[in-house]
């Protein structure tokens, strides 16, 4: 370890150094004893690398086994990390796959434009690069919709989509000048105007350690990809093509939301092959993070809705 690297001198004795290294030993097993299980299996693999269509290098995790798959991936100026609460707990019964989408994390800024689509492909890249035959996809915020592209890639593979904080209205009536007025804050000032953005997001009563860790890390992104990111997402409610993707797609959909926004079931099932929602009381947008606990517990419902009614997910009509 690099402590005893620094701490032994030349002129000091062997002895040290055995009595040293047997200490380590002990602390080594009795951290294997304490960790709760899952934990290790979920971490000990390297990461790994797979191309997306377009060339960019896209990095990704995964740990534990067991159909099907379960996919997550991560909001707008977020990555990997933040399902670190799930992780441990559903690789003991699935394999489970997070990555960071082109220009979030570790992965490739090579694109000149982050639409939803290429999001779809990097997806797709690591769900054939894991070689998984039954994938469950799970998409926090802006995920939502990139799962949504990335089903319409791999319907052989795709059983269903749960949205985490999102679809909440698939129609949503946005304007021009909506969006003109949404994107201005963080052109002038990406820090200042995604701290203010993202914070409205996050309920009073959020850990201020978490609360400053998301605000520090989301702003802390790159602007020229957050910019074209966001502008991709949100103009996909000025075309329909936001809500036009469900109607390629003919798999279940449900999605696990705080109650911040009200969720539009009329205006998702007309565009969706079924639609349900599970709602957590005063939770907030980053629910997964916040309410670690009662989230898992109904992802885990989530989960096994979309297994009972796989036999209907694999019926296509496209």
């Amino acid at each position: 370890m690099k402590d005893d690297a620094t701490t032994f001198r030349r002129g000091g004795t062997v002895r040290y150094q055995s009595v040293s290294k047997h200490l380590l030993s002990l602390i080594g097993f009795f951290v294997l004893l304490v960790l709760p299980s899952g934990v290790i299996p979920a971490w000990a693999a390297w990461p790994h690398v797979t191309l997306s269509r377009d060339g960019t290098p896209i990095t990704y995790e995964a740990c534990g086994t067991g159909e099907p798959t379960l996919i997550f991936v991560h909001g707008w100026s977020c990555d990997a990390r933040y399902w670190r609460a799930q992780v441990p707990v559903f690789s003991k019964r699935h394999q489970v796959v997070v990555l960071d989408l082109a220009g979030h994390g570790h992965s490739g800024t090579q694109r000149t434009a982050y639409t939803m689509a290429s999001f779809g492909e990097d997806v797709r890249a690591v769900a054939e690069a894991t070689g998984s035959h039954t994938v469950i996809l799970i998409g926090h915020s802006m995920g939502g919709t990139v799962i949504a592209e990335a089903a319409r890639l791999i319907p052989e593979r795709v059983i269903g989509l749960i949205g985490i904080d999102t679809l909440d209205n698939i129609e949503y009536p946005m304007t021009s000048e909506e969006l003109t007025r949404m994107i201005a804050p963080l052109e002038k000032d990406f820090r200042t105007g995604s701290r203010q953005f993202v914070g409205e997001m996050i309920s009073p009563t959020t850990d201020p350690q978490l609360r400053e860790w998301i605000l520090s890390d989301m702003s802390a992104a790159p602007p020229a990809v957050a910019l074209s990111a966001m502008r991709e997402m949100m103009s996909q409610y000025l075309t329909g093509d936001a809500a036009r993707v469900f109607e390629q797609i003919r798999i279940p959909v449900i999605t696990v939301n705080g109650d911040l926004w009200p969720i539009n079931y009329e205006a998702n099932r007309r565009h969706m092959f079924s639609y349900d929602a599970i709602v957590l009381k005063d939770a907030d947008h980053f629910l997964m993070m916040d309410r670690p606990d009662d989230f898992n517990s109904a992802l885990e419902k989530a989960i096994q809705m979309l297994r009972e009614r796989s036999p209907e997910g694999k019926t296509r009509t496209n």
